[in-house]
C-alpha cells in the first residue's frame, strides 16, 4: 500500500474510474473536480477532497488529471487557485487528457518554470473497460525520470506504459492512435448500417468476422452496441471529433497529408450537425441507418 497522496483532477467517465482504481490498490487519493457532485462515490471511500487544484496541487507530489480538452487543462492548470499557483517546488503533472502536441509542449514550459514540476503528457487507449481491467495502454512524452517515478501509480489502470520521447510526442501517439481507432469505428458503423438494412442480423457479423482480417476488439465492441443497445455511455462522438481535428490541425501545421483522416473528420462532423456529438459514440451509425430504433 502507498503511503503517498495522489492527486486526481478531473472526474468524468475516464477519471473517476481511474480514481476508484487508485483506491481498489490501495493508493490513497486527494481529489477536485468542477462539479463537486461527482466526488462523492469517492469521498465514500475515503478520498480527500480539495478546495482547489491548488490546495490539491500543495497536498500531493504526483498530480493526475484527466480533463475534457485542452481549454480545459487550461483553465485547471493556469487559473486562479490552479495547479502552478501551488508553492510546492518539484512533482509531476501526469496529464491524462488529450490535447494537441504542441499545447502540451507549451504548458509545460509554462508549469515548469512556475513551480519546477515535470508535465507528463500520457493520454491513453483502451475506455472504461481498460481502466476497470487494469489493461489500458499509455503513451508517454516527458522526462524518463519522472515517468519511473510515476509507473508505479498508473500501473493500478493499465497494462502497457510506453515512453515515446519529450513532452509532446505522447499526444502524437495518441493522434496516430486516434487516426486507427476513429476510421474503424466510422468503417464499423457503415458495415453494421449495410448489414442490416439488407436483412441480416447485424449482430451475427461479431461472429462472422471473429478470426478474419477484419477481426478486432472494436467490432467486438461497437457490433453489439450498434446493431442492438447498450446500457452505458463509452465516451461522447464529439469528444472524438476534437481528437479528429486535433490530428488534422498538427498534420497540416507539419505539411503532412491525411487524406483518409479528413473524410473521417466529415463524418464525425455529420454526426455533430445532426445532433449526435453529445451522444454515445455509436449513435454514428445513425448516419447510415437513419431509421435505427432507439438505442435504449
Amino acid at each position: 500500500m502507498s503511503t503517498d497522496t495522489i492527486g486526481v483532477c478531473g472526474l468524468g467517465i475516464m477519471g473517476a474510474a481511474m480514481a476508484h482504481r487508485l483506491i481498489d490498490v490501495g493508493h490513497p487519493i486527494m481529489v477536485w473536480n468542477r462539479s463537486p457532485e461527482k466526488i462523492t462515490p469517492l469521498s465514500q471511500r475515503g478520498a480527500q477532497l480539495a478546495a482547489s487544484p491548488k490546495e490539491l496541487a500543495d497536498q500531493c507530489t504526483i498530480v493526475i488529471t484527466c480533463l475534457t480538452d485542452q481549454k480545459a487543462v487550461e483553465q485547471v492548470v493556469f487559473q486562479e487557485n490552479g495547479l502552478a499557483a501551488s508553492k510546492q517546488q518539484g512533482g509531476v503533472l501526469v496529464d491524462h487528457s488529450s490535447i494537441a502536441p504542441q499545447e502540451a509542449r507549451s504548458m509545460a514550459k509554462r508549469l515548469f518554470a512556475n513551480t519546477q514540476r515535470h508535465w507528463l503528457d500520457a493520454p491513453v487507449s483502451g475506455g472504461v473497460t481498460g481502466v476497470q481491467n487494469s489493461t489500458l495502454a499509455i503513451m508517454v512524452g516527458g522526462d524518463q525520470q519522472a515517468l519511473e517515478q510515476t509507473r508505479p501509480y498508473l500501473k493500478a489502470y493499465s497494462a502497457r506504459i510506453t515512453h515515446m520521447g519529450d513532452v509532446g510526442s505522447g499526444q502524437v501517439a495518441k493522434l496516430c492512435n486516434q487516426i486507427i481507432v476513429a476510421s474503424t469505428i466510422g468503417a464499423i458503423s457503415e458495415a453494421v448500417a449495410l448489414a442490416a438494412q439488407s436483412g441480416l442480423n447485424a449482430k451475427a457479423l461479431t461472429e462472422a468476422l471473429e478470426g478474419g482480417w477484419a477481426d478486432s476488439v472494436l467490432l467486438k465492441t461497437f457490433v453489439p452496441r450498434m446493431a442492438d443497445s447498450y446500457s452505458e455511455k463509452l465516451g461522447a462522438a464529439d469528444i472524438m471529433h476534437k481528437d479528429v481535428k486535433n490530428t488534422l490541425e498538427f498534420a497540416e501545421s507539419n505539411n503532412i497529408q491525411l487524406n483518409l483522416t479528413k473524410a473521417v473528420e466529415q463524418l464525425y462532423a455529420q454526426a455533430a450537425k445532426l445532433g449526435l456529438g453529445q451522444h454515445d459514440i455509436s449513435e454514428i451509425v445513425r448516419l447510415a441507418w437513419p431509421n435505427k430504433p432507439p438505442s435504449n
